[in-house]
C-alpha cells in the first residue's frame, strides 16, 4: 500500500512538472489585455514554472493526479470540503439579505448611500453603496476593510478604492469591521474569524446581486492588508465572487513576515479556552486554533487560490506579497491550464505595503479588463 502511493505520488508530480513544462509566462498576452497590465500575468523568468515546495492542488488527496476538468471539479469540493472542516462550517447563506437605505448623498459623477447590509442571520454592517452616474446595471466591486469610511475617500489616502471605481463606472459596495470584533465565542457561529468574514461577504454579494443596478454576473471584491486577507478567503471560498483583488495580504503561510499573521485569533488561530500572546510565534506563545492544524497538516493558501480558477485574480503585491510568491501562484496557473484557461492569475509589486498611485492605476484598470461590458468573466 504504501509502495502504491508512493508511485501515485510520484506520477503525479512527473504529470504537473510535464504540464507546467509548457509555462504560462511563455504564452503570448492576448491583444484584449492593456499593455500596461501585460507583465502582470508573465512571471519573473527566476520565478516561471517554479512550484516552489508546495503540495501541487491537483494532486488528489490520496495522491492520484487530477487530469481533467471533471476530475478537477471533483478534486476542488475536496478542498473546500477540508478547508471548512478545519476552520468551521459556514451557517446557511442568505439568498436575499436586507439592504437598508439610510441616507443619499451626491458626488461627483457617482450618488453615495449609507446603507445597512444583513450579512448574517444576527448581523447587520453599515457602509456606503456608490452607484455612478448613467444606465446599468453596472460592474460592482465589494471592498472591505476596517471600517466603510476609508474606501469612500474619509481615511487614509491612497485606499479610497470605492470612490474611485464609482468614478470608473463601477458600483461600489464598502463594509468594515474591526477583526476584534469578529470572535466566534461571541455568540457568533464557531468558526473561524477569517472564514466569518468570507461568510458575510458572501451574503452581502446575494445582496449586492438582487439591486437592480448591479449585474450579479459581474461582481469583484478586493481589500487591502486586513482587507485583503479578508477579500482573498471570500473571493476563494465562493465562487459567485466573479473575480478577487488581493492588496498584500500574503497571500501564502509565512511565519518570517509578522505581518502575514493568519496565526491570530482574529484570523485563524481562535482556539476556545486558550488564548496566545499577540504577535510573533514562540514556544511560549505557539500557534493555536485552525492554522495550527493547518500547517501541520502540509496545508497552505495555494489550495484556496486555486478554487479561483477560472475566475481571475490579482494580487498587488508589496512587502508581504514580493515576486517568489509566484511560485504559490503558479500552482493556480496550472489549474486554469488544466482547464483550458490562461492569462487568469496576475501580480504586480512594489517596494512597501502601502498602495500606490501606480499600484491602484494597475488594480483599476485590472477590474476594468476582467468585469467591464464585453470582457464577462462568469467563470461558473
Amino acid at each position: 500500500m504504501k509502495t502504491s502511493f508512493v508511485a501515485a505520488m510520484a506520477a503525479g508530480l512527473a504529470f504537473i512538472s510535464g504540464a507546467m513544462s509548457r509555462g504560462e509566462g511563455q504564452e503570448k498576452i492576448p491583444g484584449d489585455v492593456p499593455e500596461t497590465l501585460a507583465s502582470a500575468f508573465r512571471p519573473p523568468d527566476a520565478f516561471r514554472d517554479d512550484l516552489g515546495t508546495y503540495r501541487s492542488p491537483l494532486l488528489r488527496d490520496d495522491g492520484r493526479p487530477v487530469r481533467d476538468a471533471g476530475e478537477w471539479r471533483k478534486r476542488r469540493e475536496e478542498i473546500l470540503e477540508a478547508w471548512h472542516g478545519f476552520m468551521g462550517a459556514w451557517p446557511p447563506l442568505i439568498e436575499r439579505p436586507k439592504l437598508e437605505v439610510l441616507g443619499v448623498e451626491r458626488r461627483d459623477r457617482f450618488e453615495q448611500r449609507r446603507v445597512r447590509v444583513q450579512v448574517a442571520a444576527d448581523r447587520s454592517m453599515d457602509g456606503y453603496l456608490l452607484v455612478p452616474e448613467g444606465e446599468g446595471p453596472f460592474p460592482a466591486v465589494l471592498v472591505v476593510y476596517y471600517e466603510p469610511e476609508t474606501a469612500i475617500g474619509r481615511g487614509k489616502a491612497g485606499r479610497d478604492f470605492a470612490s474611485h471605481l464609482a468614478s470608473r463606472g463601477f458600483a461600489c459596495l464598502s463594509l468594515g469591521i474591526p477583526p476584534d470584533q469578529i470572535v466566534p465565542g461571541r455568540g457568533y457561529p464557531e468558526i473561524q474569524p477569517l472564514s466569518y468574514l468570507a461568510y458575510a461577504a458572501a451574503n452581502a454579494c446575494n445582496a449586492m446581486a438582487h439591486l437592480p443596478e448591479i449585474d450579479p454576473a459581474r461582481i469583484g471584491v478586493m481589500g487591502h492588508s486586513y482587507g485583503g486577507k479578508w477579500a482573498l478567503f471570500a473571493s476563494c471560498l465562493y465562487e459567485r465572487f466573479a473575480c478577487g483583488v488581493w492588496s498584500d495580504p500574503g497571500v501564502v503561510f509565512d511565519e518570517s513576515r509578522p505581518n502575514v499573521n493568519y496565526w491570530e485569533p482574529w484570523y485563524l488561530g481562535w482556539e476556545p479556552g486558550r488564548a496566545r500572546t499577540r504577535g510573533v510565534l514562540t514556544p511560549e506563545s505557539p500557534r493555536t486554533g485552525a492554522y495550527r492544524k493547518l500547517v501541520e497538516a502540509g496545508r497552505d493558501l495555494h489550495e484556496l487560490h486555486a478554487l479561483m480558477a477560472p475566475r481571475p485574480f490579482l494580487v498587488s503585491g508589496g512587502s508581504e506579497d514580493p515576486p517568489e510568491r509566484w511560485r504559490a501562484l503558479n500552482h493556480a496557473v496550472a489549474v486554469n491550464r488544466l482547464l483550458g484557461q490562461a492569462h487568469r492569475v496576475a501580480m504586480t509589486n512594489r517596494a512597501g505595503h502601502d498602495p500606490t498611485e501606480e499600484s491602484n492605476e494597475q488594480i483599476y484598470r485590472f477590474l476594468e479588463h476582467v468585469l467591464k461590458p464585453g470582457r464577462r468573466n462568469r467563470g461558473r
